[in-house]
């Protein structure tokens, strides 16, 4: 069993059941998935940035890169409808946890000037949003190889129904977040 999953059975429920005093460990709020999304605009003008992106992010995923279509043309940026400007994968179960901690305990430490998770990206129903600046603090990258640097987004989805539960959830299981001055 992953050692980010083990960590939440053992010691993640029996918190949050004491601190929301649920009756039932099921109604525990639990990751349901992580999207990690990375949209090319400039993929436009060239395709090969776009098959650049796809191979980053299959590094960083270790999974198979869904590319994302535009839904409708728009002249000013020179984009028609299913034009290809992005890619997404959605991890769930074993994978996702694996992919978590990797992101709460060698990724983010390893962002330059980090203070802390700025806690507004919440969306009211329990979701978490996390941007990154580039695709080059994850260890599967080599900064030799890599054409440009990239964002991308991460949405983790929860069962959870109030952001304060959600907060709870990320917070136990390990996610840094700046503390409330």
């Amino acid at each position: 069993m992953n050692r980010m999953k083990e960590h939440f059975q053992k010691d993640v429920v029996p918190t949050l059941k004491k601190r929301f005093s649920y009756k039932n460990p099921h109604q525990v709020p639990r990751l349901d998935k992580i999207v990690v999304s990375m949209g090319v605009g400039s993929a436009t003008q060239n395709k090969a940035i776009l098959d650049n992106a796809v191979k980053d992010m299959e590094q960083i995923t270790g999974r198979k890169v869904i590319i994302t279509k535009a839904r409708k043309s728009i002249s000013n940026f020179k984009l028609r409808q299913g034009m290809p400007i992005g890619c997404k994968v959605t991890l769930r179960d074993e994978v996702m946890y694996e992919f978590f901690d990797r992101l709460v305990s060698i990724v983010i430490p390893r962002i330059r000037d980090f203070r802390g998770i700025p806690t507004d990206s919440f969306d009211g129903r329990g979701n978490f949003s996390l941007g990154l600046k580039e695709q080059t603090v994850f260890p599967e990258i080599d900064y030799d190889k890599i054409d440009a640097t990239r964002g991308l987004n991460i949405n983790i989805v929860t069962t959870a129904r109030t952001d304060d539960e959600c907060r709870e959830l990320l917070k136990e299981l390990g996610m840094p977040f700046q503390r409330s001055e």
